[in-house]
């Protein structure tokens, strides 16, 4: 498999793109990668740092 992704990825591969912690899905940094810029969503992964994220919500 390829080190880089094109968005929107095809097939999602556990521990690749994602792990399962708890029930929920975490996103890998490669993933976030591929999606190019910052969700909003404080993901512990953002390569972004955290850029379109309320600061008020990382305290």
């Amino acid at each position: 498999m390829e080190n880089k992704d094109t968005w929107p990825i095809k097939q999602l591969v556990e521990d690749v793109h994602y792990y399962t912690e708890d029930g929920l899905m975490v996103f890998t940094e490669r993933y976030h990668l591929a999606r190019g810029d910052c969700c909003g969503s404080s993901c512990r992964h953002c390569p972004f740092d955290h850029m379109n994220v309320n600061r008020e919500e990382l305290k």
